[in-house]
């Protein structure tokens, strides 16, 4: 069993739907980071960074003590190396993927999230703040456009994989970024095509049970 602690952010949203689409058991544990959970000492004892999301894996491969695991990227990496499933077994095809996940880290992920708070969330709009990250996330959805011109299906390859599930989330805010996928085409394929999976809506659904 694995302790998923979760609130619903395009972050967390990566890890529910691999778990989903893995089918490996676990079960959520709500840290509401609006009340400050993430804080907690026994939540920090888990990931000292005080974020979510986080896992602890229960039984981990090889038996021994629970393994806690934190930061999206490492825990995509670890659920997919526990199942053997979405992260390509070739060499080329593994840092391919990981180069893509590893992109979505650092660039895509903070650059919208920056985008994000100075067009919705900042008391004060700042103009230069707000076309910078404008301009720098068109520049990435351009980026990710490009690529999946070039290989077609998927983000990392013909095959779904992580880099596939750690940008999803992210681009599944572009309304509310005020981006448009229009402006996108192959971007607009592929979000549509991972959308309809029916673990990724399953993955997205796991919110519903913090309110219900």
């Amino acid at each position: 069993m694995i302790d998923l602690y979760y609130w619903p952010t395009p972050n967390n949203w990566k890890v529910s739907i691999l778990l989903e689409e893995c089918g490996l058991p676990y079960r959520v544990v709500p840290v509401h980071i609006g009340r400050g959970e993430q804080f907690s000492p026994s939540f920090v004892g888990i990931n000292p960074n005080a974020r979510v999301p986080a896992i602890v894996d229960r039984e981990p491969t090889g038996g021994g003590a629970p393994l806690a695991v934190f930061e999206s990227g490492a825990i995509l990496q670890y659920l997919a190396e526990k199942s053997g499933l979405f992260l390509l077994a070739d060499k080329a095809g593994r840092f391919r993927t990981m180069s893509w996940v590893m992109w979505q880290m650092s660039g895509l992920g903070p650059t919208l999230g920056q985008n994000g708070h100075f067009l919705l969330y900042a008391k004060e709009k700042l103009p230069y703040a707000i076309e910078r990250y404008r301009l720098e996330a068109r520049r990435l959805y351009g980026v990710l456009d490009s690529q999946l011109g070039m290989t077609r299906a998927h983000i990392a390859g013909e095959d779904y994989s992580i880099a596939d599930i750690a940008c999803f989330p992210w681009v599944m805010t572009h309304k509310a970024q005020q981006m448009t996928l229009d402006d996108f085409p192959n971007v607009k394929r592929w979000f549509a095509q991972v959308r309809a999976r029916p673990a990724v809506q399953r993955g997205l659904a796991v919110e519903k049970a913090l309110t219900t």
